[in-house]
């Protein structure tokens, strides 16, 4: 089925973020939403995950798709270490599956360090690797490379 979203409309105060937006994300297919800063592109990825409410119109999708999310910020708990961060999403993560992931972004030996003590680049790639390894029908990302390198963001985003 995908998602459908039909006439969906967003103001916040007096700001019209979306109006009578109307688009088909059909199962098995990527997609990327691209526009100026401020036309509501996080709007729009809020409403798609249930975060946010739109203010009219209606988002069609099975109710047992399982949406998982990189946020614009990591939102990272930066006391837990990237294991225990993982496994707050991801549920019961292997240890040896966590690492070999990890693996392949560069940090496959950082399972027992803290968030806190990672850079900005190994944090978002923490983050990002959360949202993939998570059990999901859909993956929806915000800005996800940004504070990556060119090298690292080819990596992250080849299939």
């Amino acid at each position: 089925m995908g998602i459908v979203l039909s006439n969906i409309s967003k103001s916040f105060g007096d700001k019209k973020v979306l109006e009578n937006f109307c688009a088909v994300f059909e199962d098995g297919k990527r997609y990327c939403v691209m526009g100026e800063s401020g036309c509501g592109k996080t709007t729009l990825l809020g409403i798609i995950s249930g975060l946010v409410a739109p203010d009219g119109g209606t988002v069609t999708k099975d109710a047992d798709k399982k949406i998982s999310l990189v946020f614009q910020e990591d939102r990272l708990l930066e006391s837990f270490t990237v294991y225990r961060n993982l496994r707050l999403v991801c549920g019961d993560l292997p240890r040896e599956s966590a690492a070999g992931e990890l693996s392949k972004i560069g940090l496959g030996e950082s399972l027992d360090i803290k968030v806190g003590d990672l850079s900005g680049g190994m944090k978002r790639r923490v983050a990002i690797m959360r949202a993939l390894l998570r059990s999901a029908d859909i993956v929806l990302m915000d800005e996800p490379t940004t504070g990556l390198d060119e090298e690292m963001k080819d990596e992250i985003l080849r299939p």
